[in-house]
């Protein structure tokens, strides 16, 4: 439900795109309500993005773009900016680099990783969280997680590595079925041709040795061949660029990834698994 707050919070990208979207829609002499039936909203929909008390969607943008945007693609370049102020604030700044990498290496240990998560699980685990937000900023936070996996099919094709604790694919977030599903959106994944996805199992530690011990991790390589490292603990983040600590989560993570089980044995555990949620 759009918020009368909003209007005095929205940011400066917002009030642009409201503009805009007002301004377009009289140039095609449309009223608010015969804007909304070109593009599949209500007229309160079309009033709230105007007013900036909602911003508008993903999908009301591409409408936008293909029904008053008058080829001047205003609305498609808005999306990746209004999509990111849907992000929480210690995530802004790395999810433009993300969507721009390179090389992406990845391990999660507690819950599949943001990029790899499927809507309802995506929503089963915001919606879950404690404090509770309400239903209509965790559907922006689905929208804008589950739009980052534009990124499997950029072009350039970026490189994707992700190891996953095996404790994570055990747990289930939402229901069973959700959890199969998501299991099984995994295993599509890891059969990408640029996508690695190694499962880090239980028994990892026997011996003494578990290079998992310190959390997630993410790095990234820029199309500058910049490498960085991105951390992210209880809604606080760090930015990490420093050479020497970069090289030395690069260790790691090569180490944590020596470990895990070898891709082919590792999607055989994924569909082992999500066949034990039926």
């Amino acid at each position: 439900m759009a918020r009368s707050e909003n209007k005095e919070t929205a940011s400066a990208a917002t009030r642009m795109v409201a503009d805009m979207i007002r301004k377009m829609r009289l140039r095609a002499g449309l009223s608010q309500p015969e804007l909304g039936t070109r593009i599949g909203y209500s007229a309160a929909a079309v009033s709230a993005a105007e007013t900036c008390a909602q911003a508008p969607s993903d999908a009301m943008l591409v409408a936008l773009e293909r029904e008053v945007g008058d080829g001047l693609g205003f609305f498609e370049d808005a999306r990746a900016p209004l999509r990111r102020e849907k992000y929480p604030r210690q995530f802004r700044d790395y999810s433009g680099l993300e969507q721009k990498a390179l090389v992406l290496r990845l391990f999660a240990t507690l819950v599949v990783h943001g990029l790899f998560q499927t809507p309802e699980y995506a929503r089963a685990l915001i919606g879950g969280g404690f404090p509770p937000l309400p239903d209509e900023r965790v559907e922006q936070l689905v929208e804008a997680r589950t739009a980052r996996q534009a990124l499997f099919d950029r072009q350039p094709v970026p490189l994707i590595e992700l190891v996953l604790e095996e404790s994570v694919l055990r747990r289930t977030i939402g229901s069973a079925e959700i959890m199969r599903d998501q299991l099984t959106f995994l295993a599509k994944c890891a059969q990408r041709r640029n996508v690695t996805l190694q499962v880090l199992p239980l028994d990892a530690g026997v011996g003494g040795e578990f290079a998992g011990a310190y959390g997630n991790l993410n790095l990234v390589e820029t199309p500058e061949h910049d490498h960085l490292v991105y951390l992210e603990i209880q809604d606080e983040s760090l930015m990490i660029n420093d050479p020497a600590k970069v090289s030395t989560y690069a260790q790691r993570y090569a180490k944590i990834r020596s470990q895990a089980l070898g891709p082919r044995e590792s999607l055989g555990r994924i569909e082992q698994l999500a066949g034990e949620e039926r």
